[in-house]
């Protein structure tokens, strides 16, 4: 067990209030491997392994996925996103389980079950492409964090060597698709609670410089009111790009609002623009419309295309229907989402009208 947490004792040093008000680090007992790996894959906890439970986690897990590539919190809200988290099943590449057992403060053990989901990349980026979402590049940097936390007996520094103490944060990290960093914890940190404590982000830089990149998320983490207050500062170079503050009755809460507060700063500034919001209208051709049936069948296919907006009859002949297509993102999203199966482009350009048939 990585860490156990009894009466108000801590393994290490005295920050047993921290943590007393959840469980203790989970150790694996089935599926050790299984764990997201990228900004593919996710992890969702799940109430059992039931196929409709299983459903559900997918969109959840595919949610978090589209989170971690464009680095957008709101991520659901965006016009498009609902619709595919519908079908998140057809995008899966794999699945495992992983139960973890913690122990709680009572020393009881308790059980829980991760959904681990894997998704296709080259799928997964041509939704993105199609929804005009916005994506925060890759290779991301790995900032360097330097907390400390004050529990009543004085502010310390968490190093790497209190990794679990700074899970909250981590994990948090992770789950906005990139990672932290904590220092090594050598006397020369450790006298650099003081430095932190007063927000002093020059001192902070130059003892960070031996780490890469030269980023740093400055934060402390003590006793405010009910509950826990956390004050944040995000360094870029040298260069504030962020200050927030976030209190919480519970500590693990407040700690996870310094990844969120990196993620958004670093997403700010290094993420590419996303598309226009604004959809795009598209008059477009179908050919093979027969019939009544075969109207159903088109409507059908232009309803499950996320990035169709509004349907707008123009014009019908013997086998032609001419139609007003709102876009999301234009005529490129629209040839990236249509299924071949079901509608081939037969003519058409980027200066004439796409004529498609239904097949």
């Amino acid at each position: 067990m990585r860490l156990v947490v009894r009466g108000t004792r801590m393994i290490g040093w005295a920050l047993a209030a921290l943590l007393l008000a959840a469980p203790a680090a989970a150790q694996r007992v089935e599926g050790d491997r299984a764990s997201a790996q990228g900004v593919y894959e996710a992890e969702v906890p799940v109430r059992s392994q039931a196929e409709s439970e299983r459903e559900t986690a997918f969109a959840r897990a595919l949610a978090q996925v589209f989170g971690k590539l464009s680095g957008d919190r709101a991520i659901t809200s965006r016009p498009g996103i609902g619709q595919e988290l519908r079908r998140a099943e057809q995008y899966v590449d794999g699945f495992d389980y992983r139960q973890d057992e913690s122990v709680g403060a009572s020393g009881a053990p308790s059980f829980r079950t991760t959904l681990v989901v894997r998704f296709k990349p080259d799928d997964i980026d041509a939704l993105v492409d199609a929804l005009g979402l916005p994506v925060w590049p890759q290779p991301r940097p790995k900032p360097v964090v330097w907390l400390a936390i004050d529990d009543g007996k004085g502010p310390r520094l968490v190093g790497l060597q209190h990794n679990n103490v700074a899970r909250p944060l981590l994990q948090r990290a992770s789950e906005r698709g990139y990672r932290l960093g904590l220092p090594n914890g050598s006397a020369a940190e450790q006298a650099a609670v003081g430095a932190i404590w007063r927000g002093d982000t020059a001192a902070i830089a130059r003892l960070s410089a031996r780490y890469s990149p030269p980023m740093q998320l400055v934060g402390k983490l003590y006793r405010g009111g009910a509950g826990w207050k956390a004050d944040w500062i995000f360094v870029d170079n040298g260069r504030v790009l962020s200050r927030w503050s976030e209190e919480d009755v519970d500590a693990r809460r407040a700690l996870a609002t310094g990844a969120d507060g990196g993620a958004d700063a670093l997403i700010k500034r290094y993420a590419k623009a996303t598309a226009p919001s604004q959809p795009v209208a598209q008059r477009i051709v179908f050919s093979g419309v027969r019939s009544g049936g075969d109207y159903l069948r088109l409507a059908a296919a232009l309803q499950r295309m996320s990035v169709v907006r509004a349907i707008r009859p123009v014009r019908a002949t013997a086998d032609r229907l001419e139609l007003d297509l709102d876009l999301l993102t234009g005529l490129p999203g629209f040839r990236r989402m249509a299924d071949e199966a079901v509608l081939l482009e037969v003519e058409g350009g980027d200066e004439l009208t796409p004529v498609y048939l239904l097949r």
